[in-house]
């Protein structure tokens, strides 16, 4: 799905981290990349239910007279709080729906494209979709514990951080030795997309 347009829903809340720094040394992830101080005040918020955030989703698409209207439902943790309603309420404008999730929670109905990031030593209940991306090293959730999945998708993702320029070295080297692996890159950090 590289390059195609999106309008990126961020859920904050996650059922691996509690967002308090206090908290990281016991979390089952010990990295996250999800902002839960709060919202840019413009796009964020909180809605009074399902219709109202799809409507909100729908104000941020260009125009619905050309291709697709597609929304990715990230997180934190998007399927803690996301649910058939929702997915009704985007359905109506047009939408195809993918969602990033850890892969611990089980999926809703109206889900268009699956994507699951495992984290740590968390117990997988997706364990098929269309993409299965891994942040590369956890030392605990190796490439090899996931490779036998039913995902059509196998991507490695250098994991961000002091050490990014070392990680995404590995992770390439990792790919050209395991070809069922492709690296995945954050491209809207290389562009400075917010």
């Amino acid at each position: 799905m590289t390059g195609r347009p999106a309008v990126f829903c961020r859920f904050t809340g996650c059922n691996l981290w509690s967002g308090r720094e206090e908290d990281r040394s016991t979390a089952v992830c010990k990295f996250c990349d999800t902002d839960f101080r709060g919202t840019d005040g413009i796009n964020g918020g909180i809605y009074p239910d399902a219709e109202h955030l799809a409507m909100k989703i729908a104000s941020c698409w260009p125009d619905f007279s050309k291709g697709k209207p597609f929304v990715v439902c990230t997180g934190g943790e998007p399927l803690l709080q996301i649910d058939e309603s929702f997915t009704r309420a985007l359905k109506e404008y047009g939408f195809e729906i993918a969602v990033e999730t850890n892969g611990t929670i089980p999926l809703i109905m109206g889900i268009d494209w699956v994507c699951v990031s495992p984290k740590s030593v968390a117990k997988l209940v997706i364990k098929q979709g269309n993409e299965l991306k891994l942040v590369y090293p956890q030392m605990d959730a190796l490439p090899e514990k996931f490779e036998h999945l039913a995902f059509d998708n196998f991507y490695l993702q250098p994991m961000d951080g002091e050490r990014i320029n070392t990680n995404e070295r590995e992770t390439l080297a990792y790919c050209l030795k395991n070809p069922q692996w492709k690296m995945s890159v954050q491209v809207h950090k290389w562009l400075n997309i917010p």
